[in-house]
């Protein structure tokens, strides 16, 4: 008996041992989103460009149902560091609702205005003309259903009651269902995005559909957490100017207990690695760790790790 009980114990530390050698590797857990979106795009070059530049760290992408599950994931210890957008980065941390999330900021990610897109062929120019339309937000569990809902609030509009709201199991299945008729609009975000990248690639074009002037500054007065963006002229095919709207920064954020050091090298590594994550998509150029202080919502949110590589590289106090 006495054999047995002293064979456990020694396969236990084997495994403990080997569990944390794993991790003194910097093996990493990143949640990004449903197939088809921006998150899995981004989070996939993420997790290439970071294990290039530091190959003591392993950062292994997984799919998820996007943003709220993300942040659900990362408060119970599913995820190490998960890709989070602006408004569900700004309900975990300031929603009265919930308490505060025991959340850490990686690095802010990229700039996320907010618009519709309808086919080229379509009569819709307005906001307003969409109303009792079919519009596909995206995925339901997704952060820019979220920055939705804020910005038709904004001026005056319900997503559900004031539009025939349809919620997708995929964010890749929005631009088929456009194309095809099935819905009049599709929502979404950026610079580069998957789904309207494929809207406005189809053989008759798309329209881009934003608030204008009047609507920005009511969304603004209404949530001054969201900032007017812009999505520069050829983000999209046959974009021919800027379309200004509103939108809120996207983040990485970690659970609270990621060590410090993994913390340190993801920085760092990332910073390293900006040039080549902008080469390998354009949302990508946004993400420069130089501005994460600027951009992060409170300083004492970014994680102890990175914070350390702000002050060792950029002077941040």
């Amino acid at each position: 008996m006495t054999k047995i009980v002293i064979h456990l114990m020694v396969i236990i530390l084997v495994s403990f041992s080997v569990a944390a050698q794993t991790y003194a590797a910097g093996s990493v857990t990143l949640g990004t989103g449903t197939p088809g979106g921006g998150f899995i795009l981004y989070g996939d070059v993420f997790a290439r460009t970071v294990n290039a530049v530091d190959q003591s760290l392993s950062i292994r992408s997984v799919n998820t149902n996007g943003s709220s599950e993300n942040v659900r994931w990362l408060e119970s210890g599913k995820l190490d560091i998960a890709l989070v957008q602006g408004e569900a980065v700004a309900e975990a941390f300031s929603d009265k609702s919930r308490p505060p999330a025991k959340l850490k900021i990686i690095s802010a990610m990229y700039a996320t205005p907010g618009m519709f897109v309808v086919r080229g062929d379509s009569p819709y120019r307005r906001i307003s003309d969409l109303k009792g339309k079919r519009v596909a937000f995206g995925a339901s569990g997704s952060g820019l259903v979220i920055l939705a809902r804020y910005v038709l609030d904004g001026i005056g509009l319900d997503q559900l009651k004031d539009f025939q709201a349809v919620f997708l199991e995929r964010a890749g299945d929005g631009p088929a269902m456009l194309a095809d008729g099935r819905v009049d609009a599709l929502w979404g975000g950026g610079n580069g995005w998957p789904g309207f990248m494929t809207a406005a690639k189809a053989p008759g074009g798309a329209r881009f559909i934003a608030p204008d002037a009047g609507e920005i500054a009511l969304i603004l007065n209404k949530y001054p957490f969201l900032k007017q963006m812009a999505v520069p002229a050829g983000s999209y095919p046959r974009q021919n100017s800027d379309i200004t709207s509103v939108g809120s920064w996207s983040f990485i954020l970690s659970r609270a207990t990621l060590p410090d050091d993994v913390a340190y090298r993801i920085a760092r590594a990332m910073h390293l690695g900006e040039a080549r994550l902008c080469l390998a998509i354009p949302q990508a150029c946004g993400t420069a760790m130089s501005h994460l202080s600027a951009v992060a919502l409170r300083q004492k949110l970014i994680h102890p790790g990175v914070l350390k590589y702000l002050r060792e590289s950029f002077g941040v106090q």
